[in-house]
């Protein structure tokens, strides 16, 4: 594997695995040649820019959006392609083999396109998806709170009615796109209970009064993406910007969370494939002690380790993309593939990131980021221990 300052991987090939993927017909291989392409032309040359910047610029949303590369299974009549969730997994495999951890484009078109579509009005879907899709307006999704974590019924922020309209008070933090975001989504408490029977979603305008930002958070990796904490005073919104039924919130988060773990998982499994495979072309070109590092017993064994291992994991994931597309993965299988694909992939980048040896540690070469930023993979979508105790369930 080569250096480079933009910190894309340079070799790409389909067919690095013995077992050949059925999951995706003809038609969405052509999408992914687009995919691609666009990547390859508006996103990797910039990597370097944002990642320096902390957030990616706007223009790459309206140039995604042009190109039909967000909201991809938002319903035509909204603006969007109303394709199958593989699009989808096809734009997460190719945002994450040219290494680039933004723009946040899986939580705008996925997650809360996703929400807007399956639980707002007529009005609400029609006012903000086609401008979505269009790139025009960046969403996000604020639940996490500075003393909530991954716990949803400790949110504290809180949503009580005045008149006509809700006025929310509270904070939250490490939001992706919140930095640029135009419409959040803000989880907040409609009531004084405990637990999640007071919970209830707003859309709220980034530019309302009462709305502030922070700055990018300054993050381990994933520094093309933006991450910030969003502030709300006495923000005042009308009872028209609730997100379906009050008190509903939490249960509309979890039917959501299955589909929103697969894609972690789904960025994990090609981490693992385009980091090993661009490591075997480094240990091929590389010489130690006279040799190529390839030609090593150590070598050649770590890497059929990580191989194997690759494999086992792409079968089950290509399995739960095919369940997830039918709207048929349920909770288990979902954390199964969140905790299982995102520890491997750590696993597997730190072994690339060992036969690179002190390069491997260097941020030019583009292994060295793809470790940094799997990190996070394991915190966010619910933490690694969340996922063994939703599993643990089912005993």
């Amino acid at each position: 594997m080569s250096r480079s300052g933009s910190g894309e991987f340079n070799v790409i090939s389909d067919r690095f695995l013995p077992i050949e993927r059925t999951v995706f017909s003809e038609e969405h291989e052509m999408f992914r040649t687009n995919v691609r392409r666009f990547m390859q032309d508006f996103v990797i040359p910039n990597l370097e820019k944002w990642n320096k910047q902390c957030h990616p610029d706007r223009d790459v949303w309206l140039e995604a959006g042009k190109r039909g590369f967000l909201c991809v299974t938002t319903p035509e009549i909204y603006g969007g392609s109303g394709a199958d969730r593989k699009y989808s997994a096809i734009l997460i495999e190719e945002q994450q083999r040219a290494n680039a951890a933004g723009p946040g484009f899986v939580m705008h078109s996925e997650i809360v396109a996703g929400y807007i579509e399956r639980f707002g009005d007529d009005h609400q879907k029609e006012k903000w998806l086609p401008k979505m899709a269009r790139g025009e307006v960046i969403g996000s999704l604020a639940m996490t709170e500075p003393r909530g974590g991954s716990d949803l019924r400790a949110i504290s922020t809180r949503a009580v009615v005045d008149g006509d309209d809700y006025l929310i008070n509270g904070s939250k933090t490490f939001i992706t796109n919140g930095y640029i975001t135009d419409l959040i989504i803000v989880a907040a408490k409609t009531d004084q209970k405990d637990g999640s029977s007071g919970l209830s979603l707003f859309l709220v305008e980034a530019d309302r009064n009462g709305v502030s930002k922070s700055m990018p958070l300054d993050k381990v990796g994933q520094k093309a993406q933006d991450a910030a904490e969003l502030f709300f005073d006495s923000v005042r919104v009308p009872k028209g910007n609730l997100l379906g039924n009050a008190g509903e919130g939490l249960r509309y988060l979890m039917q959501e969370l299955a589909w929103e773990r697969l894609m972690i998982a789904i960025r994990a499994v090609a981490g693992c494939e385009i980091a090993l495979e661009t490591t075997v072309d480094y240990t091929k070109s590389r010489e130690a002690f006279g040799q190529k590092l390839l030609d090593f017993q150590n070598t050649k064994f770590k890497l059929a380790e990580c191989k194997t291992k690759t494999q086992i994991a792409r079968v089950y994931i290509d399995q739960c993309i095919e369940l997830g597309a039918a709207g048929q993965l349920n909770a288990e299988a979902a954390a199964m593939a969140k905790w299982w694909c995102t520890e491997l992939q750590n696993r597997v980048l730190d072994e690339c990131v060992q036969l690179h040896g002190g390069y491997g540690y260097m941020l030019e070469y583009p292994v060295a980021r793809a470790w940094t930023d799997a990190r996070a993979q394991m915190i966010y979508g619910g933490t690694n221990e969340i996922m063994k105790e939703i599993i643990a369930r089912s005993f």
